[in-house]
């Protein structure tokens, strides 16, 4: 019988080691990697193929959000599992935005985990019924107002470029990271600058700790 294949994603050693060791209670799964940078996940994902992608959404280089949203639109039979400490209705909602099908809080791992995991592996969805009330909240509030979120507005470039910026890279080190022109990077930065209605590289790593892109 061929295994289950697990790719791990955490920026923590001790949180990567922590899934690993619940997982292994499975002789049907198998853990095929791990990654402590969204841009690390998106790049073994694409190499390992894996059938479930468990990751966090606060990550060095590319966020959950964005790891997943690049992730799921690579591999489409790939299931992404959030795996957090954040739990806010504009967190569950901008996850499943992304593509994610399970949302799990690190508190809940030893008892949710492994449930969660085998719900994917059969490619249905799996929610703790504190994060569905989440989801029933969000979208009760979401009804009542017909406000638009300015961050699903910007590109998948876009929104890297409004995390390397929040984390404090310049032009030239973001422009090496992506690959792109740094004439590209000015122009990407002022796009998300004008589309999220700030003006300074302060504003926006203050946007991005208050949107959890980056972590505090």
């Amino acid at each position: 019988m061929n295994k289950i294949n697990i790719l791990i994603a955490d920026d923590h050693e001790v949180v990567r080691r922590g899934v690993k060791d619940l997982l292994q209670a499975r002789t049907d799964w198998r853990v095929c990697g791990e990654a402590a940078t969204g841009r690390d996940a998106l790049s073994k994902a694409k190499l390992l193929k894996p059938d479930v992608v468990v990751l966090d959404i606060t990550m060095p280089d590319l966020n959950g959000f964005e790891t997943t949203r690049q992730i799921v639109k690579a591999l489409p039979q790939t299931e992404v599992l959030v795996l957090t400490m954040h739990e806010s209705n504009q967190v569950v909602r901008d996850a499943l935005i992304a593509g994610a099908r399970g949302y799990v809080l690190k508190s809940d791992a030893g008892r949710d985990l492994i449930a969660a995991i085998d719900s994917l592996t059969r490619h249905r969805p799996y929610f703790t019924s504190k994060i569905a009330m989440f989801l029933l909240d969000g979208y009760l509030a979401a009804s009542k107002s017909s406000r638009v979120d300015d961050k699903n507005s910007l590109s998948t470039r876009e929104h890297e470029v409004l995390q390397l910026v929040a984390e404090g890279k310049g032009n030239k080190e973001i422009a090496e990271t992506l690959g792109i022109s740094i004439k590209t990077v000015q122009s990407h930065r002022t796009n998300t600058m004008r589309k999220l209605q700030v003006h300074s590289a302060s504003e926006l790593v203050r946007y991005a700790i208050r949107h959890h892109i980056i972590a505090p």
